[in-house]
């Protein structure tokens, strides 16, 4: 049976950011979608709790057609399980959302879609998107684990706006755009935001778009604080890249700093050939192709984005400084 994947948006952000919220307005806007939504144990308060009981996984379909399925376990389980209904006809769906809980690290649920063969071909990751509560983002930004909620997202969904002044807002746009150059920056509304900035995000699409953060203004210096352990590195080249010495760049960036790198996206020049080249990955994992042809009137300029966990910036600078052909 030929299928068409289901495009699959993961829900990330800290304890409070308005996550449920979110899922709420999605689930009763009258948009016209089939959307299940993946729902685990921990979050803050359930999407629709007498509705869903206390099993290992619970679905229910609701009034507009969307399904809702809470997980007490597995992720991969419950996500054979949706897929098993939907074969059968019990269920109807052709998006999926899944909540990563305000702790989670959102590396292993987007692992998940390239890891197992039959996942990646019935479901295909569309895009990582974060919360960040801005009454609260300095405090929460003090830990690790919601950095790095920001440097795996293609979207940044700020919550409580109107609860913080304009100096402070512009300061954490500063930021969170330090540390993830490639996620533009949304202001959410008490749960509401145009759903095009939710779905059809094509974030881990291999194309040329690197996203428009790239883009932004010249960031100010940190000021009266250590910077953050997640950080974007910018990497640019005039000159045409030689492409075994890429392979052997990135190899050994890989080797030694795989599972510090987020995420990581670029499109390159490569020497005797008229097209980009294209590549991303999360941590270890990564794919490349060969996109469009470059224009006669546009520079052929290199540009790699990586988002990454302490990476020593210099000498990875070095690395790359010794690639052009």
């Amino acid at each position: 049976m030929s299928h068409f994947p289901i495009p699959v948006t993961v829900l990330s952000g800290f304890l409070g950011a308005g996550k449920t919220t979110l899922l709420r307005y999605l689930l009763k806007a009258e948009h016209g979608l089939k959307i299940a939504v993946i729902e685990n144990e921990f979050a803050e308060t359930g999407i629709d709790t007498q509705l869903l009981g206390d099993g290992p996984v619970q679905v229910m379909t609701l009034a507009n057609g969307c399904v809702c399925c809470t997980i007490h376990g597995d992720l991969e389980r419950a996500l054979y399980l949706l897929l098993e209904r939907l074969d059968s006809g019990e269920i109807a769906f052709d998006r999926l959302v899944i909540e990563c809980t305000g702790l989670a690290d959102p590396a292993p649920v987007a692992q998940t879609f390239f890891v197992d063969e039959e996942l990646r071909e019935r479901y295909i990751l569309d895009g990582i998107i974060t919360l960040v509560d801005a009454a609260h983002a300095e405090q929460h930004l003090m830990q690790a684990i919601a950095q790095a909620q920001v440097g795996f997202a293609d979207r940044l969904l700020v919550s409580k706006r109107d609860l913080v002044d304009e100096a402070t807002f512009e300061a954490l746009s500063q930021r969170l755009t330090r540390i993830n150059r490639r996620a533009p920056i949304r202001v959410v509304t008490h749960g509401r935001i145009d759903l095009a900035e939710l779905l059809d995000v094509r974030g881990f699409n291999l194309n040329a778009d690197l996203g428009p953060g790239l883009t932004a203004r010249p960031l100010l210096p940190v000021r009266g604080s250590a910077p953050d352990r997640i950080a974007s590195l910018v990497l640019r080249s005039e000159q045409p890249l030689d492409i075994d010495k890429l392979s052997e760049f990135m190899n050994e960036l890989l080797e030694n700093h795989g599972n510090s790198l987020l995420r990581y996206k670029g499109v390159l020049n490569i020497t005797g050939e008229p097209r980009r080249m294209v590549f991303q990955g999360v941590l270890k994992l990564y794919g490349f192709d060969w996109d469009a042809e470059w224009r006669e009137d546009e520079p052929r300029e290199s540009v790699i984005v990586f988002i990454g966990d302490n990476l020593p910036e210099e000498s990875i600078r070095a690395g790359f400084a010794g690639v052009t052909a």
